[in-house]
């Protein structure tokens, strides 16, 4: 391909909407086009590298048994309505209505429709287990799209849904998508992280999240040294710390005028926070839940709205406290009734706590669960952080690390085939739901955080595999007929061994022309010049090396493959 006919454009300056580097690179490199917010057109550039991602996918997703197929874009709301996802996606779901005043789900993933088709199609054991996926277009109506392609409301997915008779044919289903997913990343050049994670509005019992690290990622995760223990934040568990091992001492009541926060009443009574509880309260389903968790923890939402599995959970509002009777400051699970109690594991592992009296500038102490209150539910509710030691090896503190979700796999169960009738007959005649996982990568996402990974202050520096062309041919002084007869004749020696050529035949200066390759990025970059035609070399450059060397101009086509052989291509 000629630079000059390719379309698309590079840019001098960065664009003042990029906040993340790939977003930046993206727009100045030309390969994308931002068409409303969180709507992007490919360009050719990245046309090119979407298709190479989503082919390492198809080779991969059907060397581990996968069926490619081709699923609707609109769905009848009445499938998802069935699974409850209707709420649970709330916002985020694009809908429409038909001429018939129908509502119709413009699809943001495809669990619903796939398993009515398994419903008409695998009435038997003996027609399962079946992997089946596509790579199609989604759409989400995200809230605050950002980062060009790392979050956006249509995107291209790959997504894959298994089909079993139970729990353990889905286990191996599983961990073949997690050896799959793996073989994927590595073959783009890209260095993932495997995390436990929230199943969110997809559902299901388990999930891992595949997180790139980077900064700029709006995911984070605890990573434990030790033992090598990753997940997301939202379901991260470590070790609670036991308090001393004391005597129930008798239930007291103190005055703390003023002392409204935990900090507050620590000082005051001269305790450290771990020897309080503190009481959160929450709305949902429009009563009021109490929430205890030790003082010096915080409560993860995302596990407590998945333990009450209330996805309409959120905090109370002042009014809501005041005319659910509860003492803002002064409150705890002590004496309460006709309220739901929800008591974080870490209150049991105290003794002779501080808790609210429920009335205003008073406290209790020598708090005990369960001898001083009952609690409807007692979990793991807590936010990890950082420092907190690992649950998994003794002794070990977690780092919180931010990174770029590129894949997500579930175990999703049985729910959707009770939801949706999708059963078969089992080996002894019963009629049983299918057993499902599904499994996703976001190819736009994909791309964007190749970019945050692979990056200097020049531009971009492809991985040779999901690179939009191998090598960057720059032809200077392209207008001598010697200069462009060359690089006319090496570009079509590297094409015919196999080397996909971006020929920068533009009458630019040297400055624009070896800025425009470093911005760019592909892997190799090789220059013409009347000088190394005079003696009878090729200038060659990895892009990820400083420095270039010379070959001559026989040997350029044996060391640009050797060179993509080393990088991976």
């Amino acid at each position: 391909m000629r630079l000059s006919k390719l379309f698309g454009r590079t840019l001098r300056e960065d664009p003042s909407e990029a906040e993340l580097a790939s977003h930046r690179l993206m727009l100045r490199a030309g390969m994308i086009h931002q068409v409303g917010s969180g709507i992007y057109g490919y360009l050719p550039l990245a046309w090119r590298s979407l298709r190479k991602i989503e082919q390492i996918i198809r080779e991969e997703m059907d060397a581990a048994g996968g069926q490619e197929m081709r699923l609707s874009v609109l769905q009848p709301r009445e499938l998802w309505d069935a699974t409850g996802r209707t709420e649970a996606f709330g916002s985020d779901l694009f809908t429409l209505k038909d001429r018939r005043e129908r509502t119709l789900v413009v699809a943001p993933t495809h669990e619903e429709e796939l398993a009515t088709i398994v419903r008409g199609n695998a009435g038997s054991y003996r027609d399962l287990p079946k992997l089946l996926y596509q790579i199609h277009t989604k759409f989400r109506d995200e809230p605050r799209p950002r980062g060009g392609l790392i979050r956006v409301r249509e995107f291209d997915m790959k997504d894959a849904y298994s089909f079993d008779i139970d729990e353990s044919g889905l286990n191996r289903i599983y961990d073949r998508m997690v050896e799959a997913y793996g073989a994927i990343y590595r073959r783009a050049g890209l260095n993932v992280i495997r995390a436990e994670a929230d199943s969110g509005a997809i559902g299901g019992k388990d999930s891992h999240e595949f997180i790139l690290l980077a900064e700029s990622g709006e995911d984070k995760i605890m990573l434990c040294d030790g033992c090598g223990y990753a997940a997301n934040t939202e379901r991260a568990a470590f070790a609670k710390s036991p308090g001393p091992e004391e005597d129930l001492a008798e239930l007291g009541e103190v005055h703390t005028p003023g002392a409204r926060t935990i900090d507050d009443i620590a000082q005051m009574l001269s305790v450290p926070t771990e020897k309080t509880i503190k009481a959160v309260f929450y709305h949902s389903g429009g009563s009021v839940i109490v929430v205890a968790i030790r003082g010096d923890l915080e409560v993860n939402e995302v596990k407590l709205a998945r333990e009450l599995g209330a996805p309409d959970l959120r905090l109370a509002t002042p009014e809501e406290v005041r005319e659910a009777g509860l003492v803002a400051g002064s409150a705890s699970p002590v004496g309460l009734s006709g309220r739901r109690v929800i008591v974080d594991d870490s209150v049991g592992l105290g003794r002779n706590l501080v808790a609210g009296a429920n009335r205003e500038d008073y406290h209790l102490i020598n708090v005990n669960y369960p001898r001083d209150f009952e609690a409807d539910v007692v979990a793991d509710i807590a936010l990890a952080r950082q420092g907190d030691e690992c649950r998994s090896c003794e002794g070990s503190a977690m780092n919180e690390r931010r990174g770029i979700e590129v894949g997500h796999v579930f175990k999703l169960g049985t729910g959707y085939g009770e939801a949706l009738g999708a059963v078969f007959s089992a080996e002894d005649g019963s009629q049983v739901p299918v057993t499902m996982g599904c499994y996703g990568i976001g190819l736009g996402r994909l791309l964007a955080a190749a970019i945050e990974q692979h990056h200097d202050e020049r531009g971009i520096i492809f991985p040779a595999s999901i690179a939009p062309y191998h090598l960057h041919l720059v032809a200077l002084n392209s207008n001598r007929p010697e200069v462009a007869a060359a690089a006319d004749g090496l570009a079509a020696e590297m094409e015919a061994a196999g080397v996909e050529v971006l020929h920068d035949d533009r009458p630019e200066s040297v400055g624009v022309k070896l800025n425009d390759a470093d911005l760019i990025g592909l892997p190799v970059r090789a220059v013409v010049s009347p000088r190394n035609i005079a003696n009878g070399i090729v200038e060659l450059k990895l892009r990820s090396d400083s420095e270039a060397v010379s070959v001559p101009a026989a040997d350029a086509v044996g060391r640009v493959r050797a060179m993509l052989a080393e990088q991976g291509s």
